[in-house]
């Protein structure tokens, strides 16, 4: 089951979220995941309304989706029981038996490092669909072809699968010394983690491309800027400069070293993901929104 996306990540190293439910851990400290999730609520429910095709439950009476980067939940199961109550919806509108209402088989994945052991401890008791975990990256093949109905994955994909290899170049333009973000960094810093997104974001596209059937739908979220916003002045980028600065001078004194606070992976956020998506042929852009949701000081718990 060879992906386009395998020869990106056979090379990368998989960091996932912090496990557990301490007080570091990413289920404290993804209050602004959720509220992303909530927010978007009524627009997944109106693309599964409009743009599912339901021809396929003629042949089967399963609905597979996947919730690609779930982390070790609660977000995860918000978004799920979203889908599953739209797609219900949508069905419970369609026929009038509804003993022919479909079942849900839910994909969980996110890289083989992350701790499914919280995840799946913490699944909802009374949720009305089956779970299988699902481990690897979302950059290459995970599924076998037209298997997946529903595809979804929120603040996942700007993570990079590694870091762009200039920026750790010294003789490279893009080396980006001092720094663990491209914010404050040079243009060909910048274009650097442009272009490994450009690459992620093409192998996820093209293996889900053969993942899915025909007429299932990729719901994708990701954090962006306007455009008339510099990146130095995105206040999550803002964020990442202060952090680097900590970190950076903890390298200093010798707590840790240099070039492990430049291993970075988050991918600029902004207009990109839009330029490059209509240039894709493997997939068809139906519908993209843009939205905000204030911080108001839920990046923390």
């Amino acid at each position: 089951m060879a992906g386009a996306g395998q020869s990106v990540v056979s090379s990368s190293k998989a960091l996932p979220m912090n496990g557990g439910h301490g007080l570091y851990s990413y289920a404290n400290n993804s209050t602004y995941q959720k509220k992303v999730i909530v927010a978007v609520k009524d627009l997944i429910t109106e693309a599964i309304a409009e743009k599912l095709d339901t021809s396929f439950l003629s042949s089967s009476n399963t609905i597979c989706i996947t919730e690609m980067g779930c982390s070790v939940g609660p977000n995860t199961f918000v978004a799920v029981q979203n889908i599953v109550e739209a797609v219900l919806h949508k069905y419970q509108n369609l026929v009038h038996d509804h003993s022919r209402l479909p079942k849900f088989l839910v994909f969980l994945n996110d890289h083989a490092l992350n701790d499914f052991n919280t995840l799946f401890t913490s699944l909802p008791p009374d949720r009305n669909y089956y779970v299988a975990g699902v481990p690897g990256s979302f950059h290459g093949r995970l599924f076998p072809a037209d298997s997946l109905h529903i595809v979804h994955t929120s603040y996942a994909l700007q993570w990079l699968s590694q870091v762009p290899e200039e920026v750790e170049d010294v003789s490279s333009p893009a080396w980006n010394k001092g720094r663990v973000y491209y914010s404050s960094a040079g243009d060909q810093t910048v274009k650097a983690y442009e272009d490994q997104f450009a690459k992620d974001l093409d192998c996820f596209l093209h293996a889900r491309a053969q993942e899915v059937v025909c007429g299932g739908l990729i719901m994708i979220l990701v954090p962006g800027r306007l455009d008339t916003t510099p990146h130095d002045r995105v206040f999550s980028n803002i964020s990442y400069d202060i952090l680097g600065s900590c970190l950076m001078d903890m390298a200093k004194m010798g707590i840790t070293s240099e070039e492990k606070p430049r291993k970075n992976r988050v991918s600029p956020p902004g207009e990109e993901s839009r330029h490059y998506s209509t240039e894709s042929k493997s997939h068809i852009i139906s519908h993209q929104s843009w939205f905000g949701v204030p911080f108001e000081g839920a990046l923390w718990k």
